[in-house]
This record gives structure tokens, sequence and C-alpha cells, in this order.
């Protein structure tokens, strides 16, 4: 062993050991020295002040990060507002919402008050021609460009209903439309007023848009009547619209009429909000595309040469549509005139004939339309309406009456076989009945236009017979066609599937001993249960 100084002598000659670093705090990573830290920058070919920007950029990501994540929420927000709605009126596909006599008037009412934006303007282009300093003729262009923004509305709006959900559909166009509406109510400038009125005439469509609504939802045995509700609506928005245009005119300010207008409108509003039912779309893919909606608008000439209903339908509404402008273009001309010369006032009131006319176009369709084949009731409604134009023809030119007769047969013929032929077409293609229904109202608009034409140039060439001969040519062609294809025919002409007056899709009657029998079964349960 060795000594102790042998010991000590070996440990101061051993050569001395490296400092032992002191521990490393795992979370802190070590720091470089300021030498260190500015060779490693110089060799990396950066610099503090880019680190810093470095920094920065991070920082100002996160914070366009956040503002973008903010601003999605708060469209998500107003998303959920925009579409929410009632939890009643919410579509769901296992128990779907039921089409009620409720939801019948209120289609009803919205239909008046939406078809009265059309006819406002009627009574009063004269104030019109005043507030603008323009001539009357200048003036008419107002009713002439909504008349026809509603055409172009009835062709190139409405087929949209087949791709679109009705619901956020028709609350879209109201509300445009009550937008737009208070342009006419405010603005001084006549093309600005002539332009928005066109543009308001063709958003003026709802109603055509809720026809196929309640063909497609009412049931089968109650389908004439639930329209019947509506298209009265529709008859009753044209006379409310020129009476209270009038009589408003004349106690205030011309614009008054336009803010009632703007008013139901969003009474309108409101209550399709609140009350109208949500259902899907059938074609939620028709406009996939660039040729969507070319081929959406195809289908109608598709539909008129491959549907033989449509057609017979079509020309039918033609037919009607031109015997009815005809009448009351030419009354005026024939009541003003030897032996009646009466005032505008009492000429105006001739439109009051056809109220209770079309106030009970629901009961009569309940009772008779509803349980007949709908060609039936189109040839009964024509053979009425041809009776009344005969008579008032030929006797307009010394009594009164005539005309009378006339205008009453008129309504009554056209309710009659309008609501029928509307029964029949709602029943062809579910997923196109907003195309059918453009289809039928274009032949009907033509219809229109060629009265007033033919009518006041026959007038003026041979008076109150020859444009009544023409009508009486039109009815007898109508009922023509009418029976050149019977009710269950289904080529284009024909009578094939026999003449039964009676629909065939009505629940079948009971006999004495069936009613018997259900009777007595309800007068046992009540028995039991006591």
């Amino acid at each position: 062993m060795m000594s102790r100084d042998e010991l000590k002598n070996e440990m101061v000659s051993a050569p001395e050991s490296p400092p032992i670093p002191p521990p490393r705090s795992p979370s802190t990573p070590s720091l470089p020295r300021e030498g260190e830290k500015k060779a490693e920058n110089e060799n990396s070919g950066t610099s503090d002040d880019d680190g810093e920007m470095g920094l920065e950029d991070v920082d100002l990501g996160v914070e366009r990060a956040a503002r973008g994540v903010a601003l999605l929420g708060r469209r998500e927000r107003w998303k959920r507002v925009i579409a929410w709605q009632p939890p009643h009126t919410r579509w769901d596909e296992e128990n779907p919402p039921k089409f009620t006599i409720w939801i019948n008037l209120l289609f009803g009412f919205a239909g008046c008050f939406t078809v009265s934006n059309l006819y406002y303007n009627q009574a009063i282009l004269n104030r019109i021609a005043e507030s603008f300093a323009v001539s009357f003729e200048r003036a008419s262009v107002v009713a002439t460009l909504m008349q026809a923004g509603y055409a172009s509305g009835l062709l190139l709006i409405c087929p949209l209903g087949d791709v679109f959900p009705r619901r956020p559909f028709i609350l879209c166009l109201v509300f445009l439309t009550a937008l737009l509406w208070i342009v006419l109510c405010l603005t001084n400038n006549f093309t600005a007023f002539i332009v928005v009125s066109y543009i308001c005439g063709a958003t003026t469509v709802t109603p055509q848009l809720m026809l196929p609504l309640v063909g497609d939802l009412a049931p089968k045995e109650r389908r004439a009547s639930c329209l019947a509700i509506v298209v009265s609506g529709l008859g009753l928005g044209v006379l409310v619209a020129r009476i209270l245009g009038g009589v408003m005119a004349n106690y205030t300010e011309w614009r008054g009429i336009y803010w009632f207008g703007l008013g139901v409108q969003g009474v309108v509003w409101v209550g399709l909000y609140f009350w109208m039912p949500d259902y899907p779309s059938k074609n939620p893919t028709a406009l996939k595309g660039v040729t969507g909606y070319g081929r959406l608008l195809w289908g109608i000439v598709v539909l008129m040469v491959t549907e033989p209903l449509l057609c017979q339908a079509s020309i039918v509404a033609f037919c009607l549509s031109a015997v009815f402008t005809s009448y009351w273009t030419t009354l005026s001309f024939l009541l003003s005139s030897p032996p009646y010369e009466y005032s505008s006032m009492v000429i105006g009131l001739f439109g009051l004939i056809g109220v209770v006319v079309i106030l009970l176009a629901p009961v009569y369709s309940r009772m008779v339309i509803d349980k007949v084949q709908p060609l039936f009731s189109a040839v009964l409604g024509l053979g009425l309406e041809l009776a009344g134009v005969v008579v008032g023809t030929f006797t307009g030119g010394f009594t009164v009456a005539g005309p009378v007769i006339q205008a009453i047969t008129i309504d009554l013929g056209s309710q009659f076989t309008q609501i029928g032929n509307r029964a029949a077409i709602y029943g062809l293609r579910p997923d196109a009945q907003n195309r059918v229904n453009t289809a039928y109202m274009v032949a009907a608009f033509s219809g229109q236009l060629t009265g007033t034409a033919v009518g006041n140039r026959l007038f003026a060439q041979g008076g109150w017979i020859w444009s009544g001969s023409c009508s009486i040519g039109l009815l007898v062609f109508a009922i023509v066609a009418c029976l050149a294809r019977g009710p269950r025919e289904t080529g284009w002409i024909g009578w094939a599937g026999g003449w039964a007056i009676r629909r065939d899709d009505l629940p079948a009657r009971k006999t004495r001993d069936e009613e018997a029998v259900v009777e007595k079964e309800a007068l046992d349960s009540m028995s039991g249960s006591r």
C-alpha cells in the first residue's frame, strides 16, 4: 500500500479534470452568446430585424384568422336568423304539413292583394299624367309596361317554381316587389317610374306560383273548390284595385293608392312568413349546367306538343280570354254612345256585376265542378257563356239588359271553364306543374291581347254586332276543341274510355246496407264506452 505522503504527491502531480457544467433545465433552452448569435446570423444571411418581422407576420396571420373565424360566425348567425321559420311551417317528411282551409284562404288573400298591383294605375292614369306633366298617351305606358312585365314574369320567373322551394321563393318575390314599390311611391322621375313599374309587374307573379301549389297539395276530391278560392281572390283583386284606385284618387293625392298597395304587401308578407308551410323542391338539380335554364324554358314548348290535355285546355283558355277582354273593351264604347250615353261612373259600376259570381265560385265549385269530369265543367261553362253572348250581341243595341246578361254569363262561364281546366292540367306532371301553368297562362295572356286588338278593330268597322259575332265564333271553336277529345282519351283526338260524366277518382259511394252497418257499429261503440 501507498503511504500517506506518496498518495498526496500522486494527487498533486495528476492533471486537472475539466469543470462539470451546471445542470440545464429541460424547459429552458440555452441561449447563444452575443458573438455566437451574430456569427450565426451572418452565416445564415438574416438579421435581428428579419426575426422580428417574422414574428410580426405570424401575429398578423393569427389576427387575420381570428377575424375570418369571427366573420364566419357572424355570417352563420345571420343565415340562421334569415332562414329561421316558425316550427309549425317547417317541412317534416314523416309528418308533412296539411293543406287546411286556413292556408287556402291565406293564399286567396295573398293572391287578391298581390295581383292588385297590376291594376291600381288603370283608374288614375289621368292623375299620373298631370303629376309627371306628360300626355295621356305617354301616361298609358305605365299600364302597358306593368302588363308586359307580368307577361315576362310568367314566362321567365314562374318556371323556376319547379326548381326552388316555394316558400322562400314566394317570400323573396313579395319582399322584392314591396322594396321596389317604395320607389313608385316616392320618385318624381317618370322614366324611373315606368322602368320600376315594369320590374314590379315581373315580380308580381306570386299568385301564379300559388295556384300550382294548391293543385299539388289539395285533395283530389276538393281540388276544384280549393282552386276556386284562389281564382276568386285574383278576380276580386282586379275589381278591388280598380274601385279603390278611383275612389282614393278622388279624395287624396294619387300616390295614396300606391302607399295602400305597399301596406297590404307588407301584410301579405307577414301572413305568408308566419303561416305558409315549407315544401321541398321537386327538381333541385334542374338548373345544373350552363344550359340548365334554357332547357327549363324549352320544357314549356315540349309540354305543349306532348301533352294533349294541356294543348286542349290552352286553346280553350285563349278563346275565353279573347272573348272576355273584347267584351269589356268595347262595352265602354257601346254604353257611352246613343241610345245610352252613360257617364264613366255608371259604366264603371258594370264591373261590380261579377262580384257575386266571383264570391260564389267556391260554392258551385264544391257542389258541381268537384263531382264531374273537368271537361264537362268546361263544356257547361262555354255553353252558358255562348248563350249569354248571343243574347247580348243581338239585343245590346236597343236594351241595356243584353249587356248585363252577357256580363253575368261571361263571368260565370269563365269561372266554370277556367277552374275545370286548371283542376285537370295540375294533375298532369307533378314535377313540372309551374311550367304547365306557364304554358296555360301564356295562351290565356295571348288571348287577352288578341281580344283587345280584334274587338276594338271590329267595333270600329261594324259596331257592337261585329265584335260580338267574333266572340260567338271563338266560343264555338272552343266547344269544338272540347268535343274533339274525351275526358278519358289519352291521345289527341277521340273518346276512348266512355262518356261518363262523374269523375273516376272520387271515393266510392256507400250503399244503404253499408251505411246501416257503419251506423250500427258507431252505436255499439258508443254503448260500449258507457
